[in-house]
């Protein structure tokens, strides 16, 4: 049997995630007795996650259950499967008891390649593998595609299986929606998600009905989905992940907040859960929960790759607060570290430097304090400067404002940036959370964004009044002024409407294409860390 698994199963390598040793040394010594080459065991969940993240495994085998541990076997797949660490080759399976059944295989059909249910033979696991290995073969030329970029092609791919009901229909069909939502086709994503919930009410399919209505912009459409989604599955945290973020766009933080204490509640041990719930806490003002989430993360997955060192930046801020002179000169150690390992990541030095403010005060090096200060500043209308790093500088220049050093240039700061992001009412609400609760600044973001829809509406005026070009010309310069993605969005949506009765259309388009590809992406959405961006509650397209 061993050579219907691979061909070269001698070069494969295994990796055994249980928390009972007898069990681990079971599994290794049938593995080896199928002729797997390279067989690492470990008995902790974290262990598993740094391996994982770090090496490539041909096979896992995980236990569901650990014993006085945060984090389920379920809960390791799912945070590889959003952070995008595992490749399409590994197979994992997961191996359970009686139990956790009934969890186990729903997630099987999901996203998992297999389970093995306790107590097993050696053969059962063969055939679990041979099953798992022939998915992978069956569906060989979408991953391949995928892996080489090539989305387009994977997707009709995906569509043509699921068409023709060919085999491993289901899971080509999630594939294939995917693929249509990233490549922002959501009318045929729709098409897909709906036509597996018409045939078999999966979660993840209402749930991938719900993202797209969030992707096209019908918000509260989304809201009511994931409402009935979570009345129905309220142990689903993927569907809390994507209701945290629509709450979110619409401006609702403590909703947002309260969705994703339900999500950590529900995976205690996931970093990225813990995290946004202490970025939330943090902008909602409740410091001590933002104190004590953040610092979980922290213990729970700093030497991990989904750990995102923005929960440092904002930890760094509330124990300044706090004047834990031990705890800030903690963590900012731990932010110099992360920018010796990566000396070339601006965001990086970005966070040391907001971090560097900081230990100034404590230190009482006031004129380093300013220096830093200002050397954030200066870079607002950098390209890469984007709405996380506005929130921090933001935080602070209201924390340099609470002590008794003159800062002349905070309200032209916050102006300045309040310019380039105040694009909706929840970025705006979002940046007067970050200057809380200096109500002097908050009303300078408040004044700039109502300034922002009067030169909106300033422009529009020409529209209306029959030059449209005009208007799309008035756009386009207020928005190269301000870096404001909401009036340089405007002047595309304007042109797009009435190209035909403009001459220079195409010239003004690949001005505002430029303008677009450098300033929109960092001004539309409010977001909570680098992992933000991520398509909470999808199957990542793992390569």
């Amino acid at each position: 049997m061993a050579r219907l698994l691979y061909p070269d199963i001698g070069d494969c390598r295994a990796l055994i995630v249980d928390p009972n040793p007898t069990s681990r040394s079971i599994l290794a010594a049938m593995l080896r007795d199928m002729g797997v080459g390279e067989v690492a065991q470990t008995g902790k969940v974290a262990d598993a996650r740094r391996q994982l993240e770090h090496r490539s495994f041909d096979v896992v085998l995980c236990d569901y259950h650990f014993d006085h541990a945060a984090m389920s076997g379920q809960d390791l797949l799912d945070d590889l499967r959003r952070a995008q660490l595992l490749p399409y080759s590994t197979v994992f399976v997961m191996v359970t008891g009686e139990a956790s059944y009934a969890r186990v295989a729903e997630a099987a059909e999901a996203a998992l390649d297999s389970y093995l249910l306790k107590p097993h033979t050696a053969t059962a696991l063969e055939q679990r593998l041979l099953q798992a290995r022939h998915r992978k073969k069956v569906l060989g030329e979408i991953f391949a595609a995928i892996e080489a970029g090539e989305f387009a092609a994977a997707a009709q791919l995906c569509r043509a299986r699921f068409e023709q009901r060919g085999e491993y229909w289901l899971y080509a069909a999630r594939i294939g929606a995917e693929l249509l939502l990233r490549e922002g086709d959501h009318a045929a994503a729709r098409t897909l998600y709906e036509a597996v919930q018409d045939t078999r009410a999966l979660p993840w399919a209402k749930l991938g009905i719900a993202r797209v209505e969030l992707e096209s912009g019908q918000t509260h459409r989304a809201c009511r989905t994931l409402e009935s989604l979570i009345s129905e599955q309220p142990s689903y945290a993927d569907a809390y992940d994507v209701m945290g973020r629509a709450q979110l766009e619409r401006g609702e933080v403590e909703a947002a907040l309260d969705t994703y204490r339900n999500a950590s509640r529900l995976t205690p041990g996931s970093v990225t859960r813990l995290q946004k719930q202490g970025m939330l806490a943090f902008y909602a003002g409740q410091r001590a929960e933002a104190i004590d989430s953040l610092e979980r993360a922290v213990r729970v997955g700093i030497s991990s790759k989904m750990f995102d060192c923005e929960s440092l930046v904002l930890l760094a801020l509330l124990q300044f607060d706090q004047r834990d002179h031990r705890a800030f000169m903690r963590t900012h150690a731990n932010l110099a570290l992360a920018v010796e390992r990566r000396p070339d990541s601006a965001r990086l030095r970005r966070f040391l430097r907001t971090a560097d403010v900081f230990k100034a005060l404590l230190q009482r090096h006031v004129a380093d304090a300013l220096g830093a200060a200002r050397e954030l500043a200066g870079e607002i209308r950098a390209e890469d400067f984007d709405f996380e790093a506005a929130s921090n500088l933001l935080a602070a220049v209201a924390r340099l404002s609470s002590t008794e050093i003159e800062l002349p240039d905070r309200e032209d700061w916050v102006a300045k940036v309040a310019l380039r992001f105040c694009v909706s009412r929840a970025a705006t609400d979002m940046l007067c959370l970050a200057v809380q609760p200096d109500a002097s600044l908050e009303a300078v973001v408040r004044q700039t964004h109502q300034g922002i829809t009067g030169m909106a509406e300033q422009a529009m005026t020409h529209s209306v009044s029959g030059s449209p070009e005009a208007a799309v010309k008035a756009l386009m310069v207020r928005g190269r002024e301000t870096l404001n993605a909401k009036l340089i969005d405007m002047a595309g949506l304007v042109l797009q409407r009435h190209a035909g009765r403009i001459a220079t259309s195409s010239d003004l388009g690949e001005m505002i294409g430029d303008l677009r590809q450098r300033y929109c992406s960092k001004g539309m959405q409010v977001a909570l860390g680098a992992g933000a961006g991520r398509a909470a509650g999808g199957l990542a397209l793992r390569s």
